[in-house]
């Protein structure tokens, strides 16, 4: 069973220097330079990387620069471009009871109190107000329609149970 934890992706190259640029899932964005090892996902295989250096690319920026061991110019740096980065499970924080990492939620089946199947958990996004289920109707939803439900728990979300499958959801199927 694979227990990788997708924590952001590689796009691009900076400078000439074999630096890359870092796009981050975490929160804050920076915190993907606490979890190692990196694991880099290069033509469906997974590799261990040596992160010698993260940071911002600024004080304030959303822009994140990193320097990999062995990476001394652009050619090699290249090569991670496009690269998902992950880290095994084991090496994050363990979460409180009611707490969820984003990949363990794709996938779940999601559902109305009264029954009604919407979908499944396509990805989750963050907007400035809260992150939102992109939850895409399947072949046995009462449509396909993508929805966007907001993870608001207590209110939208009534219950997450991993196990099962299924996020229960305080929404109406017209929406």
């Amino acid at each position: 069973m694979d227990t990788r934890v997708l924590l952001g992706r590689i796009t691009s190259v900076y400078g000439v220097q074999g630096w890359v640029k870092v796009h981050s899932s975490t929160e804050p964005i920076d915190n993907i330079f606490n979890y190692r090892p990196w694991q880099v996902r290069l033509a469906d295989r997974w590799h261990t990387v040596e992160l010698q250096h993260g940071k911002r690319h600024a004080k304030h920026s959303k822009i994140l620069i990193a320097k990999l061991a062995g990476c001394y110019d652009r050619d090699k740096a290249r090569q991670y471009c496009g690269a998902d980065i992950a880290v095994d499970q084991s090496h994050l924080p363990i979460l409180g009871p009611d707490d969820y990492y984003w990949q363990q939620l794709i996938g779940l089946a999601v559902k109305t109190t009264s029954g009604i199947q919407l979908g499944d958990v396509d990805y989750l996004m963050t907007t400035g107000a809260n992150d939102v289920l992109v939850v895409q109707g399947q072949a046995d939803s009462i449509d396909c329609k993508q929805r966007l439900i907001p993870w608001l728990p207590g209110k939208v979300i009534i219950s997450t149970d991993i196990t099962a499958g299924v996020i229960l959801v305080n929404w109406d199927s017209e929406f």
